[in-house]
């Protein structure tokens, strides 16, 4: 591509300047991929000759095949391009200053409720007791336990996918029943969890892990069945799986941080609390969940309140 070299720097100061997460500026960078890829199919030969006009036609035609927050994505990193091309000499202005971030929708993230997220956590734990108790085959009984602790973890904590897949044996804390975890832009927090997760865990430890346990994943807390670590798209569909062997609606593993949140802030917890436990940057984004929390208690008191 004619702007392989702009695009190398600007991956280069990402890395080196912005501290985001690794899935971050490889999206950063494939959106500013596909914007240069039309700009040059468009007969663009030179960044200099890149116009706001020019840019919103990309975006344009982009948001025909993507969701409205993907498009606000790419238009965060396509600006951040243009800026650091601009900051560097590499064009005399920069047109992307005036690019407008499309509004995405204040949609409210899907929950279980609570009556059916201990429905789902109790066929987990069913599971795991049986894999102890009478499950002969070793891999097998270690699947079955690595699903508990993946699903009890998942919602005691309400942590990212991402950050599941990344931790190690050593991030787990049995003492004080805490768990650290990596977080976006490479920051740490520390996440407690309650006896449940504790259980699962430490039976995917004694009982599980040491059958799965290959080259190059001692340090990883779960584990694939090749042995490596764990990937995202395999947790995914141990959640897809579980929440349908246990009769409740298909989610997502980010539901189960969703619900977590949400169910947090119904038994009491204060926001600021949720918003560190969570991760958030923002306590807007996690003020998202006290509408979901709102809308429960209508229904409650819909079906609750004589004269509702």
């Amino acid at each position: 591509m004619r702007f392989e070299e702009a695009l190398d720097g600007f991956d280069a100061y990402l890395r080196a300047n912005r501290g985001l997460s690794e899935n971050t500026r490889k999206a950063y960078r494939s959106d500013v991929n596909e914007c240069l890829s039309a700009l040059e199919k468009h007969g663009c030969e030179d960044l200099n000759e890149v116009s706001i006009e020019d840019l919103r036609v990309w975006l344009s035609d982009s948001s025909k095949n993507h969701a409205r927050s993907s498009m606000a994505r790419k238009t965060v990193a396509v600006r951040g391009f243009f800026a650091w091309a601009h900051d560097h000499g590499v064009t005399a202005v920069d047109p992307a200053a005036m690019l407008r971030t499309p509004k995405i929708p204040d949609v409210l993230p899907a929950v279980l409720n609570e009556s059916q997220a201990e429905r789902l956590m109790e066929r987990v734990d069913e599971d795991g007791a049986e894999a102890l108790s009478q499950e002969p085959d070793a891999k097998r009984r270690a699947v079955e336990l690595r699903d508990a602790a993946i699903l009890e973890l998942l919602y005691a904590t309400g942590m990212r996918v991402a950050e599941l897949v990344g931790l190690d044996v050593a991030d787990v804390a049995f003492g004080n029943r805490t768990v650290k975890v990596m977080g976006k832009g490479s920051k740490q927090r520390v996440m407690p969890f309650g006896a449940p997760a504790d259980r699962a865990l430490r039976a995917w430890l004694e009982h599980g892990r040491p059958a799965l346990v290959g080259k190059g994943s001692a340090e990883a807390l779960f584990l694939g069945l090749r042995g490596g670590r764990i990937g995202q798209r395999m947790v995914r569909e141990v959640v897809h799986d579980r929440a349908r062997e246990a009769g409740v609606p298909d989610i997502a593993p980010h539901a189960l941080r969703h619900s977590a949140a949400t169910h947090m802030l119904d038994g009491g917890a204060d926001l600021r609390e949720v918003q560190e436990i969570l991760g958030h940057s923002s306590l807007k984004t996690t003020q998202r969940y006290t509408h979901v929390s709102i809308e429960q208690l209508k229904a409650r008191y819909g079906q609750a309140f004589p004269r509702a």
